[in-house]
Formats: C-alpha cells, structure tokens, sequence
C-alpha cells in the first residue's frame, strides 16, 4: 500500500492515459524536480560569493557587526536550505531508481515521450518547490530581523 503522502502527491499530477503495457508505477519514475532546486542554488551560491566581497570591500574587513545581519551571510542560509533540498531530494530520486550512475543519468531522458512529461514535471513541482524554500527563507529573514531589532526597542523603553 501506497503511503498516504504519496498518493496525495499523485493525486496532484496531472492524469494521462497509460500507454499499453505500461504501470502505474514506471509513470513516476520520471522525477526530477531537484535539478530545479540545485539550479537556484548555484545561481544563489554566486550571488553570495558577490555579495560578501562587495561587503568586504566596503567594510574593509569581515563583516562581523552585531547591529545588523549582513546579506551576505542571509543568502548563505538560502543555499543552505536550497543545497540540503537538492541533495536530499537527488537522494530519493537515487533510492527509488530514478537516477542512475550511467549516462543519461536521468530514466526519463532514455525516452523522448518521457522527456517532456519531465519537463513539466520541474517546471511545476520544481519551480514550486523552489519558490516555496525561498518564501521561507524570506520569512527566516524577516524574523531575524525583528528578533535583532528587539534589543534597540527594549534599550529605548528603559530609557
């Protein structure tokens, strides 16, 4: 019996026909909503490195104030939340079968009628999985924020 996040999660995919002779289970193994997740990181991981040497530079040295979190190290808390997602998810992806060490690498490349269904597949999950690791990053921040703004409200009370 399938678990029950898993058959929420098919629920969710869009149905097709089966073609004959084909499972119900060789349809998922098409997955890979990961690269997604991975692609966003690399993209946020240079983004960082730009950012810390920009801070640097301006500081003149490491940027290590208690007043305000620098961005740098917020968008270092992003490709740790975006790398651990990707790696875990590359993972199951290993585990069920849907990554393989040969070359496509990906099960859904050796057939081109997969190819597109993969496609879509990491445009809607991947992409939604993504933008939904940064919405919590951004809520991260913010509470970062109000939680290193609290001492100046507290100094500004007492006197």
């Amino acid at each position: 019996m399938e678990p029950v996040w898993l058959r929420f999660f098919i629920a969710l995919q869009k149905e097709r026909p089966l073609p004959e002779g084909e499972t119900q289970n060789r349809r998922y193994e098409i997955m890979a909503c990961f690269l997604v997740s991975a692609a966003e990181a690399v993209v946020v991981t240079a983004v960082e490195k730009a950012e810390e040497k920009k801070e640097v530079k301006a500081t003149g040295k490491q940027a290590k104030t208690t007043e305000k979190i620098p961005f740098s190290r917020k968008l270092k808390w992003l490709t740790w939340l975006l790398w651990g997602g990707a790696v875990l998810l590359a993972f199951e992806h290993v585990w069920h079968g849907e990554v393989v060490p040969w070359f496509p690498f990906l099960t859904a490349m050796s057939d081109p009628a997969d190819k597109a269904e993969m496609l879509h597949e990491m445009a809607t999950v991947g992409v939604t999985m993504a933008a939904l690791i940064t919405v919590i990053w951004i809520g991260i921040c913010l509470a970062a924020d109000a939680i290193m703004k609290r001492p100046e409200k507290q100094a500004a009370a007492k006197a």
